[in-house]
């Protein structure tokens, strides 16, 4: 499945002291009166292709986030989501949101 956000992030993901981190996209879409905002975030990033404008996330599950660079940061959607994870006990300290600046092709 492919996904166009209208913003979107990537967070650092430890679980636990002495594991690797992992990468996860948090996206999210702008809704209108009758429908809300939406968010996903995907499974995990494998492979990333960067372009002038955009960047393009796989992850683990086959799907593909198609990130405008002018989206990147937390939206109405996300930004709730994201301080529910920072909060989780599993993941408590160990959520960071990547600087915008990243480069995005050193992730993997």
């Amino acid at each position: 499945m492919d996904y166009s956000p209208d913003s979107w992030v990537v967070l650092k993901v430890k679980e636990g002291k002495g594991t690797f981190p992992f990468y996860k996209v948090l996206a999210g879409w702008s809704g209108s009166y009758l429908y809300g905002d939406s968010w996903r975030m995907n499974s995990g990033i494998t492979l990333v292709f960067e372009r002038e404008n955009t960047v393009d996330f796989y992850g683990e599950s086959g799907s593909m986030y198609h990130c405008h660079k002018v989206g990147y940061g937390l939206s109405m959607a996300t930004v709730g989501i994201y301080n529910q994870l920072k909060e989780n006990e599993k993941f408590k300290g160990q959520i960071q949101l990547m600087p915008e600046d990243t480069d995005w092709m050193e992730l993997i």
